[in-house]
C-alpha cells in the first residue's frame, strides 16, 4: 500500500532555479528612490503591491508610496543593490515554499496568522511574520 502511494505521488524535481528575481530598476529623483519597475516585480512574484510595499517600508526603515504611474517611491537614497536584497529576504519569506524550494505559493490568512500555501508540495507555514 505504501509502495503504491509513493508511485502515485508526483516527483518534486524542480528547484527554485526556474525563480528569477528580477533586477529592480531604481533612479534617484531628489531625496526619493524611484522604484520604476515595481508592478512589474510584484506580478513576477505573484504578490500584492501594497503587500510587498509594506515590507520594504519596514526593511528599508522609510516611508514609502505607490505613485499614480504605479512606481514604488521611497523616501532617501537606496542603490539598487539594498532594494534587491530586501526584495531576495521577501521573497524567502513570502514566495519561496520553506520545504521544496518552489516559488508555486499563496500567502494564507488563519486565525490572525499568515500562512504561506505550496501548490507544488502542499507544505503549510508560517511566513514568521
Amino acid at each position: 500500500m505504501l509502495d503504491r502511494g509513493l508511485e502515485e505521488t508526483p516527483d518534486i524535481t524542480g528547484s527554485s532555479e526556474r525563480f528569477s528575481l528580477p533586477d529592480p530598476e531604481v533612479r534617484q529623483e531628489g531625496h526619493a528612490t524611484v522604484f520604476e519597475n515595481f508592478q512589474d516585480v510584484c506580478r513576477d512574484l505573484d504578490r500584492e503591491a501594497d503587500h510587498l510595499l509594506k515590507y520594504l517600508q519596514d526593511d528599508l526603515g522609510t516611508s514609502a508610496h505607490i505613485d499614480e504611474s504605479g512606481r514604488g517611491r521611497f523616501t532617501g537614497n537606496f542603490a539598487g543593490r539594498r532594494l534587491r536584497d530586501a526584495l531576495e529576504s521577501y521573497a524567502d519569506r513570502y514566495v519561496l515554499c520553506s520545504e521544496c524550494g518552489l516559488p508555486d505559493t499563496s500567502i494564507e490568512r488563519e486565525q490572525g496568522a499568515e500562512l504561506l500555501k505550496c501548490a507544488a508540495c502542499g507544505a503549510r507555514s508560517p511566513t514568521s511574520g
